[in-house]
């Protein structure tokens, strides 16, 4: 039975005129792909003649429109080269979604709109009829397919809201043969632990989605009490030229029945998403309307259900004379809710609409997903990007699978330029010399939300440095609180500069660090017990760019020890209270292949393993009625080749004897029978 997939698509489309009336910078700006291109700096390659020339980018999604005049052309001497439609399979892979040719454009339009790589090539390959859903046969046949037409770079803009093994066997496979993958991370935010296969793949590059201030980039903040809420404009709301403030009321749904005998006048008010009555259509801009006719200066609408939502202001019923008066945000339920408890003792609030350089999109989904790598890697433009559309037309777009061909062409360029990058170096120049992204309160996001910051393609292009790993998480605890590591520096060129080495990160863990043979020996050190997870950033400056490093530390009570002996891992729980039960997770870092195993203090265990690697060891502990963790990592490397190959199958050698000798039982019993 095939598995059912779903499209990482939660995409806000715009119209053109909507966008050429209001989605736009106080300068005027409208949002073009030729914004948000030059953006990341593509200005740079381009000017010293790198344009992906030569390069083959293999799109697995719903097709590419070939006959669109910016993406033209099938065949060899076309922009479309190949491809497969694995829908139709005696038909060309031609799109009737637009989501694929959406995506091509991004990364290689070269017509009216300019994408990041306009000469380079595409590959289509079609695994999705109306963008709906796909299944993960289609997706990991499509990687195959893409392997076996030498693709340079695959991009990935589709997958799944879980674990799928047999995509993230496909994408390692890809990768396996020196292809490229860039996965979008999908569109399940602004919650953690929401991002799917293949975007959990542990090797791809994982793009998660901001706005930028080239592509209406208009945040908000409110605060009530000196407390700090997550809101999000409506579009078609305006910046402000200065704070909004005034007391909070609270009024109802926003009908003009709720708001008359009220006395709103310059106040900040808040109501309810919907109508109380069945089937009334209560337009956010009819809100908005009551609101500014009642006095109020800005408008807030918390949801009706669980969740943050996008609203829009200007609509096909909202008339074309309506101009919205007031600011107008969304909040999500539960933050509504307690605004509205704060009403009783007469609070007052903060609001303002600003236009932030970068700011993470709400849609865009966020780690972690697993404590032993981070993810997404990185962020880039996914908003209100236009771009090339079915039927010779362009249209405006949202996705974190919009962001993704933006990083696809980037790694055109940068191969172009250097067409023996690896994939580590390839992707450490992408992730090591992003932009830091801030949130409407100044405060970078967090690495699961942003992973090490946002594109630069000019940083990218210019960059003598290639540094693995490309980030870090380290696992601290009671018994272990001190850790070093080691990152390998090569350099392009000859080194000619001195590098400098700082971290930024929590005043109780200790940096230190020494550079030995390009080599960068670094130790980190807890010095106060501040149990939990931690995040840093390592800075390496050379040459005048400033490479990034994340890094993620867990600090623990608990800690795992683990020893190898022949082909079984032994494992050891140590809590300075006594702990009752242990439940342990052993997971390949190559394949993600997992078992589990259960502890207690009186039984000592251990489990076989079949497989050279580095193997993530995560415990759950129960300590006095609750849980606990505890993380460790081992690297195996004294496996036999024996065992190995019986991994490929994933049967052990003691199955695979019991199996061979039940057959041979039943054989021996059929001849007996039939004598």
């Amino acid at each position: 039975m095939k598995s059912a997939v779903i499209f990482f698509i939660t995409v806000v489309i715009i119209s053109s005129i909507f966008a050429s009336q209001f989605i736009q910078s106080e300068n005027g700006i409208k949002t073009f792909i030729e914004n948000s291109v030059p953006y990341v700096g593509t200005e740079i390659p381009r000017i010293d003649g790198f344009d992906g020339t030569g390069i083959k980018i293999a799109v697995i999604d719903t097709g590419v429109d070939f006959n669109h005049p910016d993406l033209l052309g099938w065949g060899k001497d076309g922009k479309v080269i190949g491809g497969y439609n694995f829908i139709q399979e005696n038909q060309l892979p031609m799109d009737s979604n637009g989501h694929g040719t959406k995506v091509a454009g991004i990364i290689a339009a070269d017509g009216n709109v300019v994408g990041v790589a306009p000469k380079a090539k595409i590959l289509a390959y079609k695994v999705s009829e109306d963008g709906e859903g796909v299944s993960s046969e289609l997706i990991s046949g499509a990687i195959e397919k893409a392997i076996e037409d030498e693709a340079d770079i695959i991009n990935i803009s589709l997958g799944v809201n879980r674990t799928n093994s047999k995509i993230d066997n496909a994408v390692n496979y890809a990768l396996e043969k020196g292809i490229f993958v860039v996965t979008a991370a999908g569109n399940d935010g602004p919650e953690l632990k929401t991002i799917g296969s293949p975007g959990r793949n542990f090797e791809s590059l994982t793009v998660g989605a901001t706005y930028n201030n080239m592509t209406s980039s208009l945040i908000a903040t409110l605060e009530i009490d000196e407390i700090q809420y997550t809101v999000i404009p409506m579009v078609g709301s305006s910046k402000t030229n200065e704070p909004i403030t005034g007391k909070i009321i609270f009024g109802g749904y926003g009908k003009n029945s709720d708001l008359e005998n009220l006395d709103v006048k310059d106040a900040i008010l808040i109501v309810e998403r919907g109508s109380n009555v069945k089937d009334e259509l209560l337009f956010f801009s009819i809100k908005e309307m009551n609101a500014a006719k009642a006095g109020a200066k800005a408008l807030i609408v918390y949801n009706n259900e669980p969740g943050i939502f996008l609203g829009e202001l200007i609509h096909e019923f909202s008339g074309p004379e309506y101009i919205p008066q007031i600011p107008v945000v969304s909040i999500d339920r539960e933050e509504g809710l307690e605004i509205i408890e704060k009403i009783e003792n007469e609070s007052s609030g903060i609001m303002q609409l600003f236009y932030n350089p970068d700011f993470i999109a709400h849609f865009s989904s966020r780690g972690p997903v697993s404590p032993f790598y981070i993810k997404p890697d990185m962020v880039a433009p996914g908003a209100y990007i236009n771009t090339t559309q079915i039927g010779s037309t362009y249209n405006f777009t949202s996705g974190t699978s919009f962001a993704a061909p933006h990083v696809s062409g980037a790694a055109a360029l940068l191969l172009q330029k250097n067409p023996n990058l690896e994939n580590h170096e390839l992707k450490s120049l992408l992730v090591t010399t992003v932009k830091p992204v801030s949130n409407a309160y100044g405060k970078e996001f967090s690495i699961h939300e942003s992973g090490s910051g946002r594109l630069d393609i000019a940083n990218a292009h210019n960059a003598k440095l290639i540094i693995s790993p490309t980030n870090f998480v380290i696992n601290l605890s009671l018994d272990e609180q001190s850790i070093e590591k080691e990152l390998q520096l090569k350099f392009i060129e000859n080194k000619s500069e001195e590098i400098d080495v700082e971290f930024e990160g929590p005043k109780f863990i200790e940096f230190k660090h020494e550079i030995k043979n390009d080599n960068l020996q670094i130790k980190f050190t807890m010095v106060e017990e501040k149990f939990g997870e931690h995040e840093g950033k390592i800075f390496i400056n050379h040459e005048k760019i400033k490479y990034t490093i994340p890094i993620l530390i867990h600090y623990t009570e608990a800690s795992i020890f683990v020893n190898q002996e022949n082909e079984k891992l032994f494992f050891e729980i140590n809590h300075p209270d006594k702990w009752s039960f242990a439940k342990i997770s052993i997971t390949n870092s190559k394949n993600g292949n997992s078992d589990t195993i259960t502890m207690t203090p009186d039984k000592k265990i251990s489990t076989e393993i079949y497989h050279n690697g580095e193997y993530w060891i995560e415990a759950k502990i129960m300590v006095n009625g609750n849980t606990t963790d505890a993380f460790n990592t081992i690297e195996i490397n004294s496996i036999s080749e024996k065992a190995d190959r019986l991994e490929l199958i994933n049967i052990p050698e003691k199955q695979i004897i019991i199996i061979i000798s039940i057959i041979v039982i039943v054989g021996i019993i059929g001849l007996l029978i039939r004598k």
